[in-house]
């Protein structure tokens, strides 16, 4: 693999500013986080190329370029909480914990929930929290959450999670069928769900309850 410093400073510099990202504290955070740790051993001369990649239970760590998207729309703070549905891999949970003050974190699948968790403790990141279990519920004993960022797709938005979103919070999701998804933005402006549509992407399938 070529020297990963090199390799993420060209992903940021070709996948994501060439393409019109420009938010600092997102792209300082993508230059920071070692991608190629949160891959198969197999897969991490390809960790910083520009296409999603295999990590098991048939799920995928996303495109960078979709991961800087998701997280520029959420304009998160210092101060915010967030909750993450999907921590797959972990690699956007890691993201989060540099952008935000703390994250929890739900995924449906024991095995990618341990080394998750592994992986972020590792790598120092004590304000993150990965819990095992059904993202669709969200998590009301943490909420309401500044902002939620949803990692698989769902056919409509769950609305557990709307319920879980502050005044102002700010949630982004893709939303639609396997091959027809893009991604919404949500803000919630006196107590209701604004709702604007963004990039069109393709996630695996949000699917509630546990294996």
């Amino acid at each position: 693999m070529t020297d990963p410093i090199t390799a993420c400073q060209l992903m940021v510099d070709s996948q994501l500013r060439a393409r019109g990202l420009s938010d600092p504290r997102v792209l300082d955070a993508m230059l920071r986080v070692p991608r190629h740790e949160f891959v198969p051993e197999s897969l991490r001369a390809e960790a910083y190329d520009d296409h999603p990649l295999p990590i098991g239970d048939g799920q995928t760590i996303s495109q960078p370029y979709v991961v800087a998207v998701m997280l520029e729309s959420l304009q998160l703070t210092p101060t915010d909480t967030v909750l993450e549905i999907g921590t797959g891999s972990g690699y956007v949970t890691a993201l989060l914990g540099e952008l935000a003050a703390q994250v929890f974190s739900i995924e449906r699948h024991p095995a990618l929930a341990s080394n998750a968790r592994t992986v972020l403790a590792t790598l120092g990141y004590a304000n993150v929290q990965v819990i095992t279990g059904d993202g669709t519920l969200g998590l009301p004993a943490h909420a309401p959450f500044d902002a939620i960022l949803v990692s698989a797709a769902a056919l409509h938005i769950p609305p557990a999670l709307l319920s879980q979103l502050r005044e102002a919070g700010r949630m982004i999701i893709p939303v639609g069928p396997p091959d027809s998804q893009q991604l919404q933005f949500i803000r919630m402006h006196n107590g209701q769900p604004l709702i604007s549509l963004r990039d069109p992407v393709r996630f695996v399938p949000l699917i509630p309850g546990r294996d």
